[in-house]
C-alpha cells in the first residue's frame, strides 16, 4: 500500500470540496420554465433589445426582424452586439418546443427560451437554463417602466439577477 503525506491528502480533500466557478448569469439551481403560452404568429415584427447582460450590452438598443416563414418559422434579420461592436445578421429560427425557439448565431446554434411575453407583445424576455444571456425584447427602443420591471421580476424568477441587468 502507498502513503501520501498527509498534507498531499489535505490538499486533495479540499479540491474534492471546491465548487467549479458559475461563469452563467443565472443562479445555480434555480428553477427556469419558458412561456406554454407562447404565439409564434405575434412575436413576429420588428424587436429591439433594450437590455441585456455583459458584453450583449455593449452596443446599446439594437433592432431585430422576425418574419414569419411557416408555422412556428422565421427570418431574423437585423444588428447584434459582437467582439468588434454593432455588426448585422441575417440567421433562421424555428420554434421547437413551448415557448422556445432554436436559431442560428455566428457561434452555432442558441436555443432561446421566451421565459415571458405581456399579453399584447409589447415585451418579451429571453434566457437560457444555463445562463449564457438574458435579454430583453421591446416593440419599441423605449418601453414603459411598469413593463420593464415586470420584466425584471421575471428574470428575478427564473435565477437572473435584475441588479445586473443593463437596460438603454
Amino acid at each position: 500500500m502507498q502513503k501520501f503525506p498527509i498534507s498531499l491528502v489535505a490538499v486533495l480533500a479540499l479540491l474534492a470540496c471546491a465548487t467549479v466557478p458559475d461563469t452563467g448569469l443565472r443562479r445555480a439551481g434555480a428553477p427556469i420554465s419558458s412561456s406554454t403560452a407562447f404565439d409564434p404568429a405575434r412575436f413576429a415584427g420588428q424587436w429591439w433589445l433594450v437590455a441585456a447582460y455583459g458584453a450583449e450590452a455593449g452596443c446599446g438598443a439594437v433592432g431585430e426582424n422576425w418574419v414569419q416563414t411557416g408555422p412556428g418559422r422565421f427570418e431574423v434579420t437585423g444588428q447584434q452586439c459582437g467582439p468588434l461592436g454593432r455588426g448585422g445578421f441575417r440567421t433562421e429560427a424555428s420554434v421547437v418546443g413551448p415557448g422556445r425557439i432554436r436559431r442560428g448565431s455566428a457561434t452555432g446554434d442558441e436555443v432561446l427560451w421566451v421565459l415571458w411575453v405581456d399579453a399584447d407583445y409589447r415585451v418579451a424576455v429571453i434566457g437560457a437554463p444555463d445562463g449564457r444571456f438574458g435579454r430583453v425584447l421591446s416593440r419599441t427602443p423605449a418601453p414603459r417602466a411598469d413593463l420593464m420591471q415586470a420584466a425584471r421580476d421575471v428574470l428575478r424568477f427564473n435565477g437572473y439577477d435584475p441588479a445586473a441587468l443593463r437596460a438603454f
